[in-house]
């Protein structure tokens, strides 16, 4: 039993450190990341969704989002038109300076297509994203905890 507790308490303090590593390469690169969570899915679901607040300290474009859980993510837009709820994949994703965008149902979101097991509330999903700065590309490392359906 105690073998087992140890091994629990090396978890998580394992996933703080890699959520606090996380953090401190966002504020080093000007880049910060906050309240990142994805919705748990349902079994057969080969998709999902992630959320998430970036802010960039000067003018900057997330280019591409890549995640281990997933075979591959892209970065969408959802919105009414016409009556109509459209989605579209976006080729980039714009981040004025100084301003917050945030990723949220029913707006933009990260899709995860292919993901490589149902995402389990209380479990997390590993992405990282590209930023693009003055011609240049930064990773970002984010982890997303997974929540409710309901949330």
């Amino acid at each position: 039993m105690d073998d087992l507790i140890g091994v629990m308490r090396r978890f998580a303090l394992a996933a703080l450190s890699a959520t606090m590593i996380a953090s401190v390469a966002h504020a080093a690169s000007g880049i910060e990341v906050k309240d990142a969570w994805a919705r748990a899915t349902v079994p057969g679901q080969t998709v999902g969704g992630v959320y998430l607040q970036i802010r960039s300290s000067t003018p900057a474009r997330v280019v591409r989002v890549t995640s281990p859980d997933a075979k591959s993510a892209e970065i969408h837009e959802m919105k009414m038109q016409g009556g109509v709820m459209t989605m579209r994949q976006l080729g980039a994703l714009e981040l004025p300076a100084g301003e917050t965008v945030k990723l949220e149902p029913g707006g933009y979101h990260i899709m995860l297509l292919d993901i490589r097991k149902p995402l389990k509330s209380g479990e997390h999903v590993r992405l990282t994203l590209v930023v693009e700065r003055k011609g240049k590309e930064t990773l970002v490392p984010v982890v997303a905890e997974v929540k409710p359906i309901a949330q």
